[in-house]
């Protein structure tokens, strides 16, 4: 195929890319700082649930140092001086709101928060990441009145298009609020994106392709793709533990297969942020792939490439 065949949007990939796509608008990377604000989530403080997630254990996406210190400053300090020496031509960075649901406070409180973020001089804007059914109204007028004047990201936490699996997962939304919340965001004009997550158990191949239909059909920017981690403390560890067969694990083969076959048939004006995720060793119990994060891209982009292939290529919308 030539890479006129293309869309052209895609430069030098044969998918629509977050941070290539990020250089353009800004002139330059930009990069993401963890702060942990204290947040919690309605399916672990009682309100919607207790336990929170099966599959979540924040310790296995949390850098150290949001551990080890609670001043919004200090973190930033910290995550910034990580990053200016790992990308020292680094353009923009924001304030990465990524630990539980961090709007899941009142518009008093998380104007404190945020606007602590915001006073660093360093800091261009935020990501805030959080569920679809924590964003009410005043909430996202709020949001877009900050995005006039600095860069700002809604990244809702889907993990599933499905209802039966969102269930049995505790995740205390069903897909129906996931679609409200993002059309709410982007009425607004806000960047909405999405996270979700592969091989959650009880997930069908069929079911997983669904959603990339169910999603192009939303006024999405961007989409995060992880594949699941057996992480300890969790009670999908514990549900593993007793009965494997129970969490079926996805081989690395076919993840990548399957990433491939999402891609197809999601709507190629949806940016990719990332196709994975990755814990320390110390949490993670499965899967054992032998693959570091840096190496999942590049066996995706192999793989469309052998199968001469691209994302949207069997988009069906408009």
């Amino acid at each position: 195929m030539h890479r006129s065949s293309l869309p052209p949007h895609f430069g030098q990939r044969r998918f629509l890319s977050w941070n290539d796509q990020q250089r353009a608008r800004h002139g330059g990377r930009v990069q993401k700082v963890s702060v942990d604000a204290g947040f919690t989530c309605p399916n672990r403080d009682g309100s919607k649930g207790i336990g929170g997630c099966t599959f979540c254990n924040n310790d296995g996406f949390t850098p150290s140092y949001l551990r080890d210190q609670t001043d919004i400053t200090r973190q930033i300090d910290t995550g910034l001086d990580f990053f200016t020496r790992r990308y020292p031509n680094t353009r923009h960075f924001v304030a990465y709101f990524q630990a539980y649901s961090n709007t899941y406070a009142s518009v008093d409180q998380l104007r404190t928060v945020y606007q602590a973020a915001l006073a660093h001089p360093k800091i261009d804007g935020l990501v805030i990441g959080t569920r679809p059914d924590c964003v009410p109204d005043a909430v996202l007028d709020y949001l877009a009145e900050l995005s006039h004047s600095k860069i700002v990201e809604l990244e809702l936490g889907l993990e599933s298009c499905d209802d039966a699996t969102l269930a049995r997962v505790n995740r205390g939304h069903n897909f129906a609020e996931a679609q409200d919340a993002i059309r709410r965001a982007a009425a607004r004009g806000l960047q909405v994106a999405a996270h979700l997550m592969f091989d959650l158990p009880g997930e069908s191949r069929d079911s997983m392709l669904a959603g990339a239909d169910k999603l192009s059909a939303l006024p999405l920017t961007s989409l995060k793709l992880h594949q699941l981690q057996v992480i300890k403390h969790t009670v999908l560890a514990n549900q593993w533990r007793r009965d494997p067969a129970s969490v079926p694990i996805m081989g690395a083969t076919d993840y990548f297969e399957r990433v491939v076959d999402f891609l197809e048939r999601l709507s190629p004006t949806i940016a990719i942020q990332r196709i994975g995720s990755e814990v320390p060793p110390a949490l993670k119990l499965a899967p054992d792939w032998n693959l570091r994060l840096h190496q999942l891209l590049p066996q995706v982009e192999a793989l469309l490439l052998a199968r001469d292939t691209w994302q949207g290529r069997l988009y069906q919308g408009q």
